[in-house]
């Protein structure tokens, strides 16, 4: 009886312990995609003052992994993407790979996540998938090789994964990845005590459908609109909660429902491009202010599926990132300005009240004339392949850039494309042409007209 009382006391203080490293409180992701960011130093040092519990890096970046020494944040490092089937073929690659960047670091510096690899459904061919989760068994086995039995390892995925995501009960994983790549993995998760790593953006569910979704409930504003799961009764008053519930479902049906769900990465841009409605500093300080308020909340409120769970997560991102491909939102996703100062107040403790941070600038969409131009610093060969494709494209777009025409001079590649990319943006956009041209062009809403050259324009 007495050793049945200090078992279970050892098993109740064991259990403590382990729980006691998993906290609400949200770390946040660094980024390095900018050519205009602090050094690891000062950036660790700002991570710090934003209160982060934990931080994540996209790599294993010596100069980082050196200023986290000593800082008691938790740190996730990755393996980068195009390692991952090399190193699921060769375990002495992968012994090498974790005694090179890992263990020279560990323990002064609390490495407590392995990441294999970023998004590999949604960002890698077919082919590499079959390699994910042996790669993740080398990379766990190499830890074990050295000892290092805190560190868990997983890989974040997005939401793509799902076939269905609505109603949360009626979430399954897609058909070509569900019982040759994800369930193979939840066994993985589930022996080794691990998470799932989930990047959910209710951002871009949203800004895919803003008629029927109302913003509000993808902030965490709705005071009184809820979605109710009709298979399950469960009601729902936010997007976040609606989006992780379909994963867990989506596990609980290849019968897995008690592995964790960690958010690798959420957040909401602070701005973007000019046709981009919803990207501002009001609505992003307002979803990562709520999400850290909910997250942080004690006792743990979870999910509608998993009630009083604890939700570890990453925020996306620290920086505003200059270097980001893609549309202008993903460049706009940091709490904080290259120059190291804030978009918005935030306090990732939680511990600050909404009504302690200064006021925000009102959510206003652009309205009015917009053009697309060359974006600063872009790299002038391929602007001049991406004016070849804007003329080729026919409907005369480069017609007055030619010798002769008003738009002829002065003569340059850039002030070429400048025009190319606003008149291919007109004439196509009511067909899906964007202003993009591979991270190129820029919209803007001063007309760059000059003299008798007349830019063309859209009306936003």
């Amino acid at each position: 009886m007495v050793m049945a009382v200090v078992s279970l006391f050892l098993f109740s203080f064991l259990f403590t312990l382990s729980s006691g490293e998993i906290s609400g409180q949200p770390g946040v992701n660094y980024g390095q995609l900018g050519n205009n960011l602090p050094t690891p130093k000062t950036s660790i040092s700002l991570i710090k003052n934003l209160k982060a519990k934990r931080v994540k890096i996209y790599d294993a970046n010596p100069q980082i992994l050196k200023a986290l020494e000593n800082t008691g944040l938790q740190v996730s490092i990755m393996i980068p993407n195009q390692l991952i089937t090399d190193i699921s073929l060769n375990q002495t690659l992968s012994n090498q790979w974790v005694q090179s960047n890992l263990v020279p670091f560990y323990p002064k510096t609390l490495i407590r996540y392995l990441l294999v690899g970023n998004e590999l459904i949604s960002s890698t061919t077919n082919q590499t998938w079959p390699h994910i989760v042996p790669a993740m068994h080398r990379i766990k086995n190499s830890l074990t090789n050295f000892g290092l039995h805190k560190v868990k390892v997983g890989t974040p995925l997005a939401m793509d994964i799902l076939q269905t995501s609505f109603p949360p009960s009626n979430g399954i994983f897609r058909n070509d990845i569900a019982f040759t790549v994800i369930k193979p993995m939840l066994e993985f998760l589930n022996i080794t005590n691990s998470f799932f790593f989930l990047d959910v953006y209710p951002f871009f569910s949203w800004a895919s459908d803003p008629i029927n979704i109302n913003l509000n409930y993808a902030i965490f504003e709705s005071d009184n609109i809820t979605v109710t799961d009709p298979n399950t009764g469960l009601v729902y008053t936010n997007l976040f909660d609606q989006m992780v519930d379909a994963v867990y479902f989506a596990m609980e049906r290849l019968g897995f429902s008690d592995i964790r769900i960690f958010i690798a990465e959420t957040g909401w841009p602070n701005g973007g491009d000019l046709d981009q409605i919803g990207a501002n500093i009001y609505n992003a300080a307002t979803y990562n202010r709520n999400f850290v308020k909910k997250v942080t909340k004690k006792p743990s409120v979870g999910t509608p599926a998993r009630p009083g769970s604890i939700i570890p997560s990453f925020i996306f991102s620290l920086y505003n990132e200059n270097l980001k491909p893609g549309l202008g939102t993903e460049r706009h996703f940091g709490l904080l300005y290259p120059n190291g100062s804030s978009v918005y107040e935030i306090d990732l403790s939680g511990k600050t009240l909404a009504s302690e941070f200064k006021p925000l600038p009102p959510p206003e969409n652009y309205k009015g004339k917009a053009w697309c131009v060359v974006a600063e610093g872009a790299n002038e060969t391929a602007v001049a392949e991406a004016l070849s494709y804007a003329c080729s494209q026919g409907n005369r777009t480069c017609d007055p850039v030619q010798p002769g025409k008003p738009c002829f001079e002065p003569v340059s590649v850039i002030g070429h494309a400048s025009y190319a990319f606003s008149s291919y943006w007109a004439q196509f956009r009511n067909v899906g042409g964007t202003c993009q041209f591979n991270g190129l062009a820029i919209q803007i809403a001063k007309d760059p007209s000059y003299g008798s050259c007349k830019y063309p324009s859209v009306t936003l």
